[in-house]
């Protein structure tokens, strides 16, 4: 079959993929801003360092291992004829029939593993070597994010298929793969990484809270290229999920502020940020299979459960600097898990099942049973102890070679000025 160019598909594709890359800068402003001011600029540029990392490894073999044919155990895809997508051209997508050429494809994906590698950085913020998150960059994109999203999205063993039965996971854009994955990764490293001195004791409070703003802000603006881009075409279902990115973290701000207003007195500007993400990490797994009501559910979930989750840190005593696991992790299973309540797939979308007859995978409030909430649970569930076990593993080598943290006197005088020979202010020197 010939390939076809659809010039719409293909355009639409292009400002997709430099709306997600837009969102690791906008994550290292919003990071950035989060710590304190000896610690911002090593904060942005472990987000930077991802974008360079991952993009070159991505380009060399990292496409050929998440999206070549089932190759290794499953585990990973078959690079062969892909390293350095030089024999990508321009064939396209001819299976999903979208006419986008799949060097776009390509480039659409390798934002996806810059900005999940990126994630991670906020769990272990003030006191990881630079040297050592480099290196944590590159095995872990190999090792875990690869697999993991050719076993979801790549054809691997827990991906879905076009029957959308309830034994068919949904993950749209990313909420195993993206969310879950980093929130874990970003749990174990905390675990091996240890507690900030200081750490229950001080207050570590954010240095620049319109940077704060300002990434989220960023964030949001490149999410639509996140989820709606997650349907490669310019359709119905990219409507969908670009509505679906609008409400939901509009809703969650509304549930995270109504937390702090009762348990603190007083609504803030980091939890309307903080908010803000929360909502749209959860909705990313849902975003083209709940209708409008199933994102205002979603957001406002989201918004309350991670207002509370960012509380666990203290009652566990792992230090999540910047609440990778209270919004990401948490924020990603309450996405992944209500999409078995709230999934409409009959609303209106290209999902097979559409129609008069109800989708068999439908959520427990549209008709459907059990099943795809199970389902999506196992997902969750396989996706949690995988990474959580081979993160902590390529931790512990690292630990035990070139060495993970920054010394006590490198993190009171600030990790900018030892680690980078520079500091983001005058008065931080």
């Amino acid at each position: 079959m010939e390939f076809a160019l659809d010039s719409g598909n293909t355009a639409w594709m292009i400002v997709a993929s430099a709306l997600v890359l837009l969102m690791t800068p906008g994550l290292a402003f919003f990071y950035g801003g989060m710590v304190r001011a000896k610690s911002v600029l090593n904060m942005m540029m472990m987000s930077f360092m991802s974008i360079a990392i991952v993009g070159v490894i991505w380009a060399v073999y990292g496409y050929g291992l998440t999206f070549g044919a089932d190759g290794f155990l499953g585990i990973f895809g078959d690079p062969a004829g892909l390293y350095g997508l030089n024999n990508l051209g321009d064939d396209g997508s001819l299976a999903a029939g979208v006419g986008v050429p799949l060097l776009v494809m390509a480039a659409f994906q390798a934002t996806f593993a810059i900005i999940t590698v990126a994630l991670i950085s906020g769990a272990v913020a003030d006191r990881m070597k630079f040297t050592a998150w480099s290196v944590f960059v590159l095995l872990w994109s190999t090792l875990v994010y690869f697999p993991i999203a050719h076993a979801v999205w790549g054809g691997g063993k827990l991906g879905w298929d076009s029957s959308l039965t309830p034994t068919s996971p949904i993950d749209f854009a990313g909420g195993t793969v993206v969310h879950i994955n980093a929130g874990v990764a970003g749990l174990a490293l905390a675990l091996l990484l240890g507690v900030r001195k200081g750490f229950g004791r001080e207050p570590f409070k954010p240095h620049n809270l319109p940077f704060v703003m300002l990434g989220a802000a960023l964030l949001w603006f490149g999410w639509f290229g996140f989820n709606a881009g997650s349907e490669f075409a310019a359709d119905s279902t990219a409507g969908r999920a670009f509505m679906n990115t609008m409400v939901a973290p509009a809703v969650a701000i509304l549930g995270w502020l109504l937390v702090e207003r009762i348990r603190d007195g007083k609504p803030t500007s980091l939890g309307a940020a903080s908010g803000i993400v929360a909502g749209l990490v959860a909705i990313t797994p849902a975003a083209a299979s709940v209708d409008t009501w199933g994102a205002i559910g979603i957001g406002f979930l989201a918004g309350v459960i991670c207002a509370l989750a960012i509380g666990l840190k203290y009652k566990f005593g792992y230090d999540d600097s910047l609440d990778v696991v209270g919004v990401h992790l948490v924020g990603g299973v309450v996405g992944t898990l209500l999409i078995g309540l709230f999934a409409n797939l009959d609303e209106g979308t290209t999902w097979a099942g559409a129609g008069e007859e109800k989708s068999p995978a439908n959520g427990l409030f549209y008709g459907g049973g059990w099943d795809q909430l199970i389902t999506q649970a196992t997902v969750a569930g396989i996706v949690i102890a995988y990474t959580f076990v081979v993160t902590l593993i390529i931790g512990a080598i690292i630990k035990a070679t070139i060495g993970l943290r920054v010394t006590e006197e490198v993190e009171m005088a600030g990790i900018d000025l030892v680690e980078h020979g520079e500091t983001a202010y005058e008065e931080a020197k």
